[in-house]
């Protein structure tokens, strides 16, 4: 008697769903929330998305106009999270693997997390000048102390019996780094760069506020000074957007680099 498995996977067409449709019904609700809000809400001068949509794609069709903003911005952003994940990765390895360490520079990162960059555009200015330096300066130490955190605690919590078991097999500190530390902290080097993105989006009208002439937050505060409140909407959905899609393109490196992960979790 023989028999035939069928590989049946009723949790597969649920997560399908939840990766494709779910998303899309969120935004979906989202939108018509605020389509009901805007049309409810009267002396207030709250655009509907449809206004708001227009807006944009009309200033993406401009030859000099949003387009160069968004290039902007972007280069911006990816400089700073670059540059400031490249200088957390040791600080954070470093942070994780001498306790010493950890305990006397903690506080003070803690201290410089909490700090909102807004706050340190005068100081910034007095020392660095209105170039392009002191907007990278700001987006730098935002991306920084967003992202050496997230470093050094998913690296402190590596499980200790790999440790353990490289010690057991005769492996030296910088052999277990290299082929323990490094390769189980991967997924939280992928988290640090997204929270990075994040909180640098977040930092970016903060950091344009200093002299900027072109890019989004300065396209933003250019159009809110003239109460142009489609443009200033459009402005923010744009950054949105490019941080929802630069969010996903990381995830989907981090889906092939760590594919394991996912079997894992699932």
């Amino acid at each position: 008697m023989c028999s035939k498995s069928l590989d049946f996977n009723p949790g597969g067409h649920v997560t399908a769903l939840r990766r494709t449709v779910l998303p899309f019904a969120g935004f979906a609700v989202v939108i018509a929330a605020w389509w009901l809000a805007a049309t409810l809400i009267t002396g207030k001068d709250v655009p509907t998305p449809g206004e708001v949509f227009a807006t944009a794609w009309s200033g993406l069709r401009e030859p000099e106009g949003l387009l160069v903003d968004i290039r902007l911005s972007v280069v911006r952003v990816l400089i700073g999270v670059v540059v400031g994940c490249a200088l957390s990765l040791p600080v954070g390895f470093a942070l994780a693997w001498f306790p010493t360490l950890r305990a006397m520079f903690d506080p003070i990162i803690n201290f410089c997390r909490a700090l909102p960059p807004i706050a340190l555009t005068p100081l910034v200015i007095i020392y660095l000048g209105i170039g392009e330096e002191a907007r990278l300066f700001v987006l730098v130490w935002a991306a920084f102390f967003a992202s050496v955190v997230v470093l050094y605690e998913g690296i402190a919590a590596v499980e200790d019996i790999y440790v353990r078991a490289g010690r057991a097999l005769g492996a030296t500190d910088l052999e277990l780094f290299r082929r323990v530390i490094v390769p189980a902290t991967v997924p939280q080097m992928f988290v640090a760069v997204r929270v990075a993105l994040g909180v640098s989006w977040a930092t970016l009208v903060a950091a344009e506020l200093i002299a900027a002439q072109r890019g989004l937050g300065a396209a933003i505060q250019r159009s809110a000074s003239f109460f142009r409140t489609e443009e200033v909407y459009a402005g923010i959905l744009l950054i949105g957007v490019c941080a929802l899609l630069m969010d996903i393109a990381v995830r989907l490196v981090q889906a092939r680099a760590v594919s394991w992960q996912e079997r894992v979790v699932r």
